[in-house]
């Protein structure tokens, strides 16, 4: 007999020295994804694991109670809120009791304001990185990078929300599918919301065509998902330039959409992504106002929770700085949002052009994808595809680099490459020590060289982000390697104005004949970062041993 999801999750579960997670996927509240999460919390109790139930929501559900039944409940924790005492998920207890699986209902949950974390999905990782196994639910319309689509299809604007990386990270997905029909028959007998909900939710969000829209779109998600999975790309394909960029202005409309098309984009491609921001002369700090910067900060944030590797260029011509750009990280989409308004008539016959003509125009050997980023004319992009008509000037493929496929940060590094800094440092002082070490081991001997490039890049613009990492990254002419270098920064750097602490810095050093290794480097390196579970343990790291312990493990 075939082995079962159940039975693959069980020996996962007896094998794993690390917290997996399993996550039921579904189309819409009533499908049945906590009844299923119950049913296996039970089975996975007769088979000898210690399950405790950390948080569930039965919503009156007299079927879904009885599931409980027998199993261990950690009691919620209450919080006072504007004089309302509110119930949460005890995370603390969870961790304390250490079982080896909680059963966590409702995954994109808002804690309540002055909890630790903002998000439930936060506390699921906290516990992940304690060893302990989480199965728990989600409905597809709190994916961040459907909020458009979703939008769209319902009329309804999802407040809850989460990365799609916490789905794509899920060590199992399984979809709880049910028929329209059989879900608001469900519905009708009270089996989903109380007596007086039911008339509302029919004649609102539980209509057929809503459902049959996320229905569908629950479909195509994990048909997505699953087809990440299966494709492990080789070599020669990670070498061909199929990188998205998205391009973003500090006061361009509904930045959201454009990154959330560029994260599905991605998805589909199974590439890299970029979040890219050209700072021109006339939108330096000094002088855009502090609602534009707040606006941008907040973008970029999005950028990095969406996956994107985010970048500020400093650059007067926005289209040369894309196009330098997409070709140094073997970029093959760009995508940008329509101009906010067309440029005047008498403008036009002296050839000025907006960034997005001029961008079509000069692009070649790359697909340019134009969404329409309007507010209130079209809430679904609808994207207008230029293709290259020259394929004979695209780029010649780099040069063979080191496969890296497979490998992690600790087969990059060593105690060598490790560096720990307990109080606030300088970032030219944190730079150098970093080329020093990576220069060392890799027994290139221009070490002032390098930093030279170094200091240059981050002139362009810096790859200290404001989401507690840094990317400083140079191509080196005469490097015999790829050489990646750590820094762990656990008191911030002094001069490098983010509203979060850096709390690492990832020097990536590539030979200059393999671009493919920098965007396979940058790639690996920013996945990482967004590793919840693997920074917490590194920012407690006392030694360089220590450090390396924790990547290997």
């Amino acid at each position: 007999m075939a082995e079962t999801r159940a039975d693959a999750f069980l020996r996962m579960i007896r094998r794993s020295q690390r917290g997996r997670l399993k996550v039921y996927l579904g189309y819409c509240a009533g499908v049945g994804k906590t009844y299923q999460m119950l049913e296996e919390g039970q089975r996975l109790q007769r088979e000898g694991i210690d399950v405790v139930v950390g948080y569930v929501e039965t919503h009156g559900r007299a079927e879904t109670a009885r599931l409980v039944e027998g199993l261990e409940v950690i009691p919620r924790h209450e919080q006072a809120y504007r004089g309302i005492s509110v119930e949460e998920m005890d995370v603390d207890a969870i961790m304390a009791r250490r079982p080896q699986v909680a059963l966590i209902d409702e995954l994109a949950h808002t804690n309540v304001p002055g909890s630790k974390h903002a998000k439930r999905y936060q506390d699921v990782q906290d516990i992940l990185a304690m060893g302990i196994h989480v199965i728990t639910t989600l409905n597809v319309q709190h994916l961040e990078s459907l909020y458009d689509m979703v939008e769209h299809a319902t009329g309804v604007k999802v407040r809850e929300r989460l990365p799609g990386s916490i789905l794509s990270d899920a060590d199992q997905i399984v979809n709880v599918d049910l028929t329209t029909e059989d879900l608001r028959k469900r519905l009708q007998e009270g089996k989903v919301y109380t007596q007086e909900r039911i008339e509302t939710a029919l004649n609102h969000f539980f209509t057929s065509a809503n459902l049959e829209q996320l229905r569908e779109l629950t479909l195509r998600e994990l048909a997505s998902q699953l087809d990440q999975r299966r494709r492990e790309p080789d070599e020669e394909t990670m070498a061909a330039p199929d990188q998205v960029v998205v391009c973003l202005s500090s006061r361009g409309p509904n930045s959201e959409m454009l990154l959330r098309y560029a994260s599905r984009l991605a998805g589909r491609l199974n590439r890299n992504w970029y979040a890219v921001y050209v700072q021109t002369p006339s939108e330096t700090p000094e002088l855009i106002d502090a609602k534009t910067q707040r606006l941008l900060s907040n973008t970029l944030t999005l950028a990095k929770q969406l996956g994107a590797i985010v970048f500020t260029y400093k650059g007067a011509d926005v289209v040369e700085t894309i196009l330098q750009f997409a070709r140094e990280y073997r970029v093959g989409h760009i995508v940008i949002g329509s101009p906010t308004r067309s440029t005047p008539w008498w403008k036009r016959l002296s050839g000025q052009k907006t960034v997005a003509e001029r961008l079509i125009s000069c692009a070649r050997g790359f697909t340019v994808v134009v969404i329409d980023t309007r507010r209130g004319e079209r809430p679904v992009p609808r994207p207008q595809i230029l293709t290259d008509e020259f394929p004979e000037k695209r780029p010649a493929p780099p040069a063979p680099s080191v496969a890296m496929r497979g490998l992690g940060l600790g087969d990059l590094l060593t105690e060598d490459t490790v560096l720990i800094w307990r109080e606030p440092a300088d970032r030219d002082a944190i730079l150098a020590d970093l080329v020093a070490a990576a220069c060392r081991i890799s027994g290139f001997g221009d070490a002032s060289a390098v930093l030279a490039a170094i200091i240059a890049r981050e002139k362009q613009g810096s790859t200290f982000f404001n989401e507690g990492v840094a990317f400083p990254h140079a191509r080196v002419e005469g490097l015999p390697a790829p050489v990646l270098a750590l820094g762990l920064t656990q008191a911030g750097v002094l001069d490098v104005e983010t509203h979060k602490t850096i709390y690492w810095v990832a020097l990536i050093l590539t030979p200059a004949s393999q671009s493919n290794a920098q965007v396979q480097l940058l790639a690996l390196v920013s996945k990482s970062s967004q590793d919840a579970q693997l920074v917490a343990a590194l920012r407690a790291a006392d030694s360089p041993s220590e450090a390396m312990r924790i990547l290997r493990g």
